[in-house]
């Protein structure tokens, strides 16, 4: 299933890249869909303890089960002032 994941901030700037699609089997949750992005681009992986990751306009863990055609929001802690 095709996976159009969008990234922000800083990842963004470290993927040189706004979005990528992504090609995962069947099923496959956040954490396959991140694996599969630190493969693309190594330089993401840095940044793994702290990213936060949304579904539409929900955030959603490591265990959601991806949907074909979900757009999915891979972004950076949120800082308020």
């Amino acid at each position: 299933m095709k996976i159009r994941a969008h990234l922000y901030a800083q990842l963004r700037d470290a993927a040189n890249a706004s979005y990528l699609d992504v090609d995962l089997p069947e099923h496959s949750n956040v954490s396959a869909l991140l694996e599969t992005i630190y493969e693309l681009k190594p330089a993401l992986r840095r940044f793994d303890k702290t990213i936060l990751v949304g579904a539409g306009v929900e955030f959603v863990d490591r265990n959601y089960r991806l949907k074909p055609g979900d757009e999915i929001a891979i972004m950076p802690p949120v800082q308020g002032g």
